[in-house]
């Protein structure tokens, strides 16, 4: 299903640019979990959920217990963030109106988050653990971390323009298809970056024998997956760019491709510094920034807004 272009009144922007704070915010949380991550302070709180080593407000806190206990206060915030996104929603829309139900998505898909994340910490899998286990819950942790950006975005975007839900799509399977690879390319992406985390690499040339020593650990063998299923998406990708123009957002399109790029060359510039912890965290931004422009991007194209206001998809 996609949507039919109806804009709304002039009152609704106030709630469109609160959409969009979130939409901010969500990504500074998902930068602190990264730095989580990258500093080994996932165990940070113990195996305590949600309390922190068994207190509501840690005493004498370590610096991993700090960053750990930031990063939950963090989601916390975006939790009321997007309560008052869904009600501010409601209020300001009609019944049928997208936003409405990608609201309610973003709530459900960060009601996961919280759960996935209570897992993560319970089943001790943080810090050097490297089971299988671990790398299961991980993804699916990472993939809803996207889709949970990915409903936001819409729900920013359709609270500006009002569109209703309607029957018919053009082009929503080449856009799911871009999407879905762009999903699996973050999550490799995370894989990688945890390896990394896992077993530094002293040297490039080091770094590079890990990929293909029999010996190494199987998730250092896996990081090829990340720069092949990136070049991969981007060819899917680039269907979407080719249509920006005709879908009145030629500079949304614009704005993806130097996204892209600059994504390509903060990843080779992260191997070549051997990933320190920084440079993870600002290859992320960028990979956050461009999936945003890119959720929008589909929006542009598969519900058209700027040419044809009274367009049925």
């Amino acid at each position: 299903m996609t949507t039919t272009a109806i804009r709304t009144p002039t009152q609704t922007s106030g709630v469109a640019r609160f959409a969009w704070f979130v939409v901010a915010y969500n990504v500074l949380v998902i930068l602190w979990g990264a730095l989580v991550r990258a500093t080994g302070s996932g165990a940070g709180c113990g195996n305590h959920w949600p309390l922190c080593n068994g207190q509501v407000i840690p005493v004498s806190p370590g610096i991993h217990t700090v960053i750990e206990f930031t990063h939950r206060m963090m989601t916390g915030g975006s939790t009321f963030l997007v309560l008052g996104l869904l009600i501010w929603a409601f209020r300001s829309s009609t019944k049928g109106q997208a936003a409405r139900s990608l609201a309610v998505a973003s709530t459900i898909l960060l009601l996961n988050e919280a759960v996935l994340g209570a897992l993560l910490v319970k089943l001790g899998y943080v810090t050097d653990n490297q089971s299988v286990g671990r790398m299961v819950v991980l993804s699916i942790h990472l993939s809803n971390t996207l889709l949970l950006l990915a409903a936001l975005t819409l729900t920013a975007r359709f609270l500006g323009t009002g569109q209703r839900w309607a029957n018919r799509a053009k082009g929503l399977g080449w856009a799911i298809a871009g999407l879905a690879a762009t999903i699996v390319v973050g999550v490799s992406g995370s894989m990688a970056a945890l390896g990394d985390t896992l077993f530094p690499a002293t040297s490039l040339q080091q770094a590079f024998a890990q990929d293909f020593t029999a010996s190494a650990p199987w998730l250092l063998r896996l990081r090829l997956i990340h720069p092949v299923s990136a070049l991969a998406a981007a060819l899917l990708v680039f269907w979407l760019i080719a249509r920006s123009k005709q879908a009145g957002a030629p500079r949304l399109g614009k704005l993806l491709i130097g996204l892209l790029v600059l994504q390509f060359a903060l990843g080779i510039a992260d191997v070549l510094l051997l990933t320190p912890a920084w440079m993870q965290i600002l290859h992320l931004l960028g990979a956050d920034l461009y999936w945003v422009a890119l959720v929008a991007l589909a929006a542009e194209v598969v519900c058209p807004t700027q040419k044809h206001p009274n367009l049925v998809l």
